[in-house]
C-alpha cells in the first residue's frame, strides 16, 4: 500500500516575520510610553504630596496606575507573541 499523504509539508518559521517583527516594536513603543507617562504622573504625586495637596497627589496617582496598566497590557501582547514565535 502506498503513502497518500501530501508530500508539500508547510515549513514553520523560526524567526519573526515583518509583520510579528512590527507589532513588537509598536508593542515596546507603547510600553516605553506609557512607562514614561505613569513616571510623570508619580514625580508629580510625590510633589503634590509635599506641598500638602492629597486631592492633586490622588489624582496623579491615579493616572500613574492607568498608564502602568497600559504599559503591561503591551507587554503582555509582546510575551505572546515572543513566546508564539520562539
Amino acid at each position: 500500500m502506498t503513502n497518500t499523504a501530501n508530500p508539500i509539508k508547510k515549513e514553520q518559521s523560526n524567526g519573526p516575520t515583518a509583520e510579528n517583527s512590527k507589532k513588537g516594536i509598536e508593542n515596546h513603543k507603547k510600553a516605553a510610553e506609557h512607562h514614561e507617562a505613569a513616571a510623570k504622573h508619580h514625580i508629580d504625586a510625590a510633589k503634590h504630596h509635599e506641598e500638602g495637596n492629597h486631592e492633586k497627589a490622588n489624582e496623579s496617582t491615579l493616572k500613574a496606575h492607568g498608564h502602568s496598566c497600559i504599559a503591561n497590557e503591551h507587554q503582555r501582547e509582546d510575551a505572546k507573541h515572543h513566546a508564539l514565535n520562539n
